[in-house]
Order: C-alpha cells, then sequence, then structure tokens
C-alpha cells in the first residue's frame, strides 16, 4: 500500500476505506459493549499465534453465547486476507465480533447475526522503545478488577470500562500504566496486560482466580521461561511481594514484554530491567519471528 493509500477495514464481508467503515447505531457492541474481540500481530508476514487468538476468540464468545457464523477456518482466511488487502506484513490487527444490530431493548434474542469487523494497521510497541530500555512507571488504583463471577476479564469482551477507569487514573497520576488488585488485595493485571514478577531467581505470576485474561503472549512467556530453566509458580501475589521484587514485567499482544521500573512510587529492584526480563525479550521477538508459532500471511 502506498502512503497516499487509505487502509481498508473488513466489515460482514465487505471492505471499505478506513474513513467510510461503519456499523450501525443500533449495534449491540455500540449500544451495550456487546461482543468479543481480539488483538493479534503480524511479525515480519507470520500472524503470531493467530489460532490460538481464534480460538480464545470463540470461547469468550461461547460464554457470551453469541454464534459466530463462520468456521475458525474461515475467520483466520478472513484476517489474512484483510492483512492482503492493505499489503501488510507487519501489523497490529482487531478482530470484533459483536452480537450484532437489534433494537434499544436489551435482549439478545433482538439481535439476528453477528457483526464482524477486522482491522488492520501498522502500529509499533504500546509504550515505546524506550519502555524496553528504562521500563515504565505503574500505580495501583483506587478501582479493582471486576469479580470472576461479574464482568470477568477472563472473558475478552467489548466492556473495557473497568480498564479505561484505572488508565485515567494512571493519566493523572502521569504514569504509564496501571496495576489491578483484585478483590481480596492481591496482584490481578494491569488494563490490558499480564504480569510477571522475579525475586531471588523464582518466577510468580497471578493466578487465573484473580481474574485475570487467559493472555497468548503470557502463555508464551512461560514455555520462554521454562526453556531457560525457570520455573513459573502461579500464586496470589501481594503489594508487599510486588514492591520488594527483583524485577516485574508486563505480557500483551500490544505491550509484548514490557519491563516495570516503579509501582506506586516504589523502585523495582534497581530501577532497570533485570537480567532475567531482560533475556525474556530476547527470547520473545525471537519466538515472534518463528513461522512454526503462527501463520503466515502470504503463501506459496
Amino acid at each position: 500500500m502506498s502512503s497516499g493509500e487509505e487502509l481498508l477495514v473488513f466489515i460482514d464481508g465487505k471492505f471499505y476505506p478506513k474513513s467510510e467503515a461503519k456499523i450501525s447505531v443500533y449495534d449491540h457492541g455500540f449500544l451495550y459493549g456487546d461482543g468479543v474481540f481480539e488483538g493479534i500481530r503480524a511479525y515480519n508476514g507470520i500472524v503470531f499465534k493467530l489460532k490460538e487468538h481464534i480460538d480464545r476468540l470463540f470461547n469468550s464468545a461461547k460464554v457470551l453465547m453469541i454464534n459466530i457464523p463462520y468456521t475458525k477456518e474461515e475467520i483466520i482466511e478472513m484476517v489474512l486476507e484483510t492483512l492482503r488487502k492493505n499489503n501488510l506484513k507487519e501489523a497490529y490487527i482487531r478482530l470484533i465480533v459483536t452480537r450484532g444490530i437489534g433494537d434499544l431493548g436489551l435482549d439478545p434474542r433482538k439481535c439476528s447475526k453477528p457483526t464482524i469487523v477486522i482491522i488492520t494497521q501498522p502500529w509499533g510497541t504500546l509504550h515505546g522503545i524506550e519502555a524496553r530500555e528504562k521500563g515504565i512507571k505503574v500505580i495501583i488504583p483506587w478501582v479493582r478488577r471486576d469479580r470472576i463471577d461479574a464482568t470477568s476479564h477472563e472473558i475478552k469482551s467489548l466492556n473495557y470500562l473497568n480498564s479505561i477507569l484505572a488508565k485515567i487514573e494512571a493519566n493523572n497520576a502521569g504514569v504509564d500504566e496501571a496495576l489491578f488488585l483484585s478483590e481480596d488485595g492481591c496482584i490481578s493485571e494491569g488494563v490490558g496486560e499480564n504480569i510477571f514478577i522475579i525475586k531471588n531467581g523464582k518466577v510468580f505470576t497471578t493466578m487465573n482466580k484473580a481474574g485475570i485474561l487467559p493472555g497468548i503472549t503470557r502463555e508464551v512467556v512461560i514455555e520462554i521461561l521454562k526453556n531457560l530453566g525457570y520455573e513459573v509458580i502461579e500464586k496470589d501475589i501481594t503489594p508487599y511481594e510486588l514492591f520488594t521484587a527483583d524485577e516485574a514485567f508486563f505480557t500483551g499482544t500490544a505491550a509484548e514484554v514490557t519491563p516495570i521500573s516503579e509501582v506506586n512510587g516504589r523502585i523495582i529492584g534497581n530501577g532497570k530491567p533485570g537480567p532475567i526480563t531482560k533475556k525474556v525479550m530476547e527470547e520473545f521477538f525471537k519466538a515472534t519471528k518463528d513461522p512454526k508459532n503462527g501463520i503466515p500471511i502470504y503463501r506459496k
């Protein structure tokens, strides 16, 4: 795609220029945040962990009882074709499935067919290259992660108000990101990231019961750490344990692997990315370039 051309957006089987891409104001995704999505990345012509993202999309939709009217293979091909239409090899992909057009009532039975939207565009790292070298500053905000029996963040839904409230707190505090506590006061996750901490050479990450998203990047990093010889312990992590950690980092599709240098004014370790974090970053970016970890956009 040349610099003068407009990116194309996939909506229900058709492609529209970005400036003309629209959905109905009666779509329940717009009216009520009633839908699911995935954020996905393509690296060097390979869509990283695309199958795993589609599996998670269908799991989220199943819990919300949204019947996606396509097979997983068909959705994968839609994503790939959107990338091809935009001539992209390095991209961020936003795949959205809403419950579809209904009326102003809440009743989901009024929505006869889901709406499917695929946005693809170039996008660098979430917090910038400098964050990898220096780490980011984080606060624990007043708002806590939703309970797992409420709007559980195990579902990657379009309802991100919980995260937005925390992000507002981070913005107001002049820091880069927010980190939730769960209802019992333990560390949960970031506004869109999972978290790992390292203490005395041991690696810890939060448990599913803390209301966390089952992160795909999280699983990749757990595998990397195991291959490096580290046991990854899933447990309740207290704020004390985080404040006194030697290293800490976020993982996520948008965040990739992002070191944390400070939490609520407490310096983590020596305030710089630690040796284990640096090694994880190095191995993660190797993994994103490995064809076996994704699906090629342009098949021979």
